[in-house]
């Protein structure tokens, strides 16, 4: 449960434990999708190359936050700042990535370009890199990040919540991105399944019924639902510390409501996990070759396998999803 002490919001031990959790869990998600991007060289396409990325900034986010939750702040102490000041950035950037990832699958698959897309990767690090990076120096400098007594956070530290302008800094420091995000994401997804089923009612009636149109159609519903979970999840996990920071701002004490809190804790530091299991445990070919791995049973038939399985599933690879156009 959360309650009010001289305007600080207390977070207790059974809400720590579980936003704890959280972040182990996200922490391990994200050194997963490292882990096969590392060891599994004929998986590193562009998409996953991006998702790497957003894992680095996702795995930075859960080991800041299990800090600050694990350290108990209770002043601007330089370890507050280096806290507030990690999380800042890793959290914007994991904005920016996710978003990139949306615009490259809008570009490649609606587009039709693979070209151009993979022409916008130095953008994207410059934008996901870059912008956070300035705003997190900016804040810093500028004394903006420190203690937040956990009215718009759960334990960790981020803008000083007793700063005169803290509600731009909130803005500029991340939820101004959210906000975006919330817009971006489910427009070019939703302009991603409209074109993936466009083509498909086109080319229905020309495609001859064939031995693997059941598999086929499978790895196209895969891709299908991955397209919806990625913005629907990323909305689920974090609306609730957009909630509590508008409540803030209304003044409300309904941002002390201990579910709230939790939900919040959880939100925002789940992604790394909840990344980890689509793009993962349910991408077929990464799930076999991770067990394979980890059982150390590679054979010949299986590599062979792999092959015909890597050209067939790619949406977070790209080809689980451009599947569905041929």
């Amino acid at each position: 449960m959360a309650a009010t002490t001289h305007n600080q919001t207390v977070v207790y031990l059974s809400e720590r434990v579980v936003v704890l959790s959280s972040c182990f869990m996200s922490f391990v998600g994200s050194s997963l999708i490292i882990l096969t991007y590392v060891t599994l060289a004929d998986l590193r396409t562009t998409p996953r190359k991006l998702l790497l990325f957003l894992s680095v900034s996702d795995w930075l986010s859960a080991a800041s936050y299990a800090f600050g939750v694990a350290r108990r702040f209770e002043s601007d102490s330089w370890d507050c700042v280096v806290q507030g000041a990690i999380s800042t950035f890793s959290n914007t950037s994991s904005f920016f990535w996710t978003m990139a990832i949306a615009v490259y699958l809008y570009v490649f698959i609606v587009r039709s370009s693979q070209r151009t897309a993979d022409g916008l990767v130095l953008f994207f690090h410059l934008v996901s890199w870059g912008v956070p990076l300035t705003i997190t120096v900016a804040a810093v400098c500028l004394n903006k990040i420190g203690y937040t007594a956990s009215e718009v956070s759960v334990g960790w530290c981020w803008i000083k919540i007793h700063a005169a302008d803290r509600v731009l800094w909130m803005l500029l420091t991340g939820k101004i991105w959210e906000f975006l995000a919330y817009l971006t994401l489910p427009v070019l997804y939703i302009l991603i399944k409209r074109h993936i089923h466009t083509a498909h009612a086109a080319l229905s009636e020309y495609r001859p019924l064939v031995a693997n149109r059941t598999t086929s159609y499978s790895f196209s519903s895969m891709a299908d639902m991955k397209l919806t979970l990625i913005p629907v999840i990323f909305i689920v996990l974090r609306i609730w510390s957009t909630i509590r920071f508008v409540l803030l701002l209304v003044g409300s004490p309904a941002r002390l409501n201990p579910v709230l809190v939790t939900l919040h804790g959880i939100g925002n530091t789940l992604q790394g996990a909840a990344n980890c299991v689509m793009f993962v445990l349910f991408t077929a070919p990464v799930r076999t070759r991770l067990l394979s791995s980890l059982c150390c049973c590679r054979d010949a038939s299986f590599g062979t396998q792999q092959t015909q399985d890597g050209k067939r599933e790619r949406e977070d690879d790209v080809t689980d999803v451009t599947h569905t156009d041929r």
